[in-house]
């Protein structure tokens, strides 16, 4: 199904969505546009990067107030696919990452990756992106889809763009909907933790160790907090010399939901 639908021209940028659409991902509609003389947005919560108990039937959907904000946005196209129309009868055909998705997202949650190579592939193709925009805050789905792009050769520019934050540091998500209050006054704590990170490494320290530490320290405070040990990208230094970037990467969860954030050190 396709809604707004205008005349198609050259370059084509996309922006992949599940809906319920924040300010996020208004961020990087606004990019498309400004960098597309026909700007797309895809609308499909994806059933294969979902797991068994995880939430996709009370995955947060709000169809028609994201039409609006889209045309608001000035969106020439929205693709917007019942699951049967991507994933038809038969359908038997897909794309298994490889290395960047072991440890986070990929070791917690089995086949997401797989799910989300495949659906993002399927839009590339379906679409006929030039390029396609992606938030910075899914640190690991990005890099996903930018080796995929690149080892298939899909003529695809993956751009990524900062990750918005609430003014309490609280990078925007869907998921946030689902938080108590009390929850809410906690989740500013994995954004804390970035960033008692980066200001460690600021002030010279490499050893990712330490870092980590920093960070950890800081997590641990909080009692509402059930953290994922292993979110933490496994590299030895953060050494940023020769253009080199490192993550610095947080997963946790707050009661129901999984709330990941990141930053990036050596940008900037």
């Amino acid at each position: 199904m396709a809604a707004l639908c205008r005349d198609v021209q050259r370059p084509l940028g996309l922006v992949p969505t599940m809906g319920a659409l924040h300010d996020g991902h208004l961020s990087l509609t606004r990019r498309a546009r400004a960098d597309s003389a026909t700007m797309a947005v895809s609308i499909f919560v994806n059933p294969t990067q979902f797991g068994a108990g995880e939430d996709f039937n009370s995955y947060p959907r709000s169809f028609e107030r994201d039409l609006d904000l889209l045309a608001e946005q000035g969106t020439d196209l929205v693709f917007a696919p019942p699951p049967e129309e991507v994933y038809p009868d038969g359908f038997d055909t897909w794309i298994e990452p490889g290395s960047v998705t072991e440890g986070q997202e990929g070791e917690a949650r089995p086949g997401h990756f797989k799910g989300v190579a495949t659906v993002v592939a399927k839009l590339f193709s379906i679409v006929r992106a030039d390029r396609a925009y992606f938030g910075q805050k899914d640190g690991q789905q990005v890099a996903v889809i930018r080796r995929m792009a690149q080892d298939l050769n899909l003529g695809v520019e993956v751009v990524t763009m900062p990750t918005i934050r609430e003014a309490d540091g609280l990078a925007l998500s869907s998921r946030n909907a689902y938080l108590t209050t009390d929850q809410r006054q906690a989740a500013p704590v994995i954004y804390r933790a970035l960033c008692a990170a980066q200001e460690l490494w600021r002030g010279g320290e490499q050893d990712a160790g330490r870092l980590r530490a920093a960070a950890m320290a800081v997590l641990q405070a909080e009692p509402m907090l059930e953290l994922d040990a292993d979110s933490m990208a496994p590299v030895e230094r953060a050494d940023t010399s020769g253009g080199r970037r490192v993550m610095v990467a947080v997963a946790a969860k707050l009661g129901q939901p999984r709330l990941i954030d990141n930053i990036i050190l050596g940008d900037g």
